[in-house]
């Protein structure tokens, strides 16, 4: 007889519904490849995956199919709160929204002011807890996304849970350690929500992702590196001694990749479909990403790609500084991103300096950016700080090589003189060494094609990570009290 596994997947963002940044990719895909897993991968387990977002205004506004369910009340400031419901559903999984005068407060996904959305989301994470109770559907597990759902970990472990109800086991997925949360102390006090006594820095303990990882039966992070990045002083954001006391309960598990969006073979936004065994099809979008930015095809001129935000985390001055260096070599480059107007600037500068090479583009194009995956030979991402990454597997599963550095996710996808090229400094020399050897390797066609061939047949599928998050939901029931 098949047993049901029910899992509480929480994220302040998921996309088709709502999406800011890579967590919207994340929490768009992961549930619903998690109820996609086969049998053969699950045994005799139903996976009863159901996502839970904040009722955003832009989500109220643009989804119609829905209907409402009943509401229920939290307890704030000694009165009750209502707490507003909708459901829809999405490839047959449940989708609920959580409103409320906290959530309504705030005009976007992520406000500017810190108060607000320390509200907003505590009122969230409480109440996607009393919304289990509420459906009268006891999850066996308890999914949070960084900081905005990380009370609901806390919340398990602080409040009474229903009676006769085993109490959920909670997980964590790290995506971003820096972003800790706002101060909740004065917010917790209002929900009655008590500050326990942790082992947690004194600053930490007013923070919700703090507090989540205290609480937590698992904590993931987004890529196995990263999750050895987070217990050191340059990656742990000052939580590095404290995450060290939890590493038995501590694991990376990488992010996958929409694999049916990201499909060369099929993708409509680029000039030319291919595959591995068809790379001469590729050249195509080579030709068609040149004329589109206005460079002079040249199929025997390297091809650099660069899509990314402008930002000194994602290395983009060491692109900027280290194309400068390579005078020698023919080579042209195509920036794709917006960002820090330094950045920017600097940017516009070396499209001027190299007027016949390089173009910049600063702004926000999805259909470029694929152009430029199918179409660029180089793919450049010297990210200082990369948790996991999605764009190097996109560049890889376009036949692009992406030249990385051995960080987070990077050091996790990219195998150098395999898949692609890897250097370990953030300097500019380490940098340029790293392009020298990508482009020695491409005067190489049958080296250069046996790259690209490899990096096409990378399994980053989200069922492959579906599936670890499968295990890991197994083992946290089986030791549950």
């Amino acid at each position: 007889m098949s047993k049901t596994l029910k899992v509480l997947f929480l994220a302040a963002e998921a996309d088709p519904f709502v999406k800011v940044g890579g967590l919207g990719d994340v929490a768009g895909s992961l549930p619903r490849a998690l109820r996609a897993l086969s049998p053969e991968l699950t045994g005799e387990v139903l996976l009863d995956v159901r996502l839970v977002l904040p009722f955003h205004p832009v989500i109220r506004s643009n989804i119609t199919s829905l209907h409402s369910l009943p509401p229920f009340t939290l307890r704030r400031n000694g009165e009750e709160i209502l707490v507003e419901v909708f459901e829809t559903i999405l490839e047959e999984m449940p989708v609920y929204f959580i409103g409320g005068g906290p959530i309504d407060a705030s005009g976007s996904v992520y406000s500017s002011n810190s108060e607000t959305d320390g509200e907003k989301y505590t009122f969230f994470s409480l109440a996607a807890l009393g919304l289990a109770k509420q459906l009268n559907w006891y999850p066996d597990v308890v999914h949070a996304n960084d900081w905005h759902t990380a009370l609901t970990a806390y919340g398990l472990l602080v409040q009474h849970w229903q009676e006769g109800q085993p109490r959920p086991a909670s997980l964590i997925t790290v995506h971003n350690l820096p972003f800790l949360g706002p101060d909740v102390h004065n917010v917790l006090e209002k929900y009655d929500i008590p500050l326990a006594q942790t082992d947690l820095p004194d600053w930490a303990r007013l923070k919700p992702l703090p507090l989540g990882l205290w609480s937590a039966d698992a904590i993931v992070a987004v890529s196995p590196t990263y999750a050895d990045e987070m217990l050191s002083k340059d990656y742990g954001s000052g939580l590095q001694d404290f995450l060290k006391t939890r590493r038995e309960n501590l694991t990376g598990i990488l992010n996958g990749l929409d694999v049916n969006s990201f499909d060369p073979t099929t993708d409509k936004d680029i000039a030319a479909q291919f595959t591995a065994e068809s790379l001469d099809q590729r050249k195509a979008n080579k030709t068609a990403l040149a004329t589109q930015v206005g460079l002079v095809a040249d199929q025997a001129v390297p091809l650099f790609g660069v899509v990314s935000r402008m930002d000194p985390q994602k290395g983009i001055d060491l692109v900027l500084d280290g194309l400068r260096r390579i005078v020698d070599t023919p080579w042209q480059a195509v920036v794709l991103g917006t960002g820090d107007p330094k950045l920017e600037e600097s940017a516009r500068k070396l499209q001027k300096d190299f007027s016949e090479r390089v173009r910049i583009a600063a702004k926000y194009d999805s259909r470029l950016a694929r152009q430029i995956y199918a179409g660029a030979d180089i793919f450049l991402m010297p990210s200082r700080y990369e948790p996991c990454g999605l764009s190097q597997m996109i560049a890889m599963r376009y036949g692009c090589v992406p030249v990385v550095r051995a960080v987070g996710g990077l050091h996790d996808t990219v195998t150098e003189g395999e898949t692609g090229f890897v250097f370990i400094k953030p300097q500019v020399k380490d940098f340029v060494t790293a392009v020298q050897r990508a482009l020695d390797t491409y005067r190489n066609k049958e080296a250069w094609q046996a790259m690209q061939k490899n990096g096409m047949r990378q399994d980053f599928s989200w069922t492959k990570s579906a599936s670890k998050y499968f295990e890991l939901y197994q083992r946290l029931i089986s030791t549950r009290t």
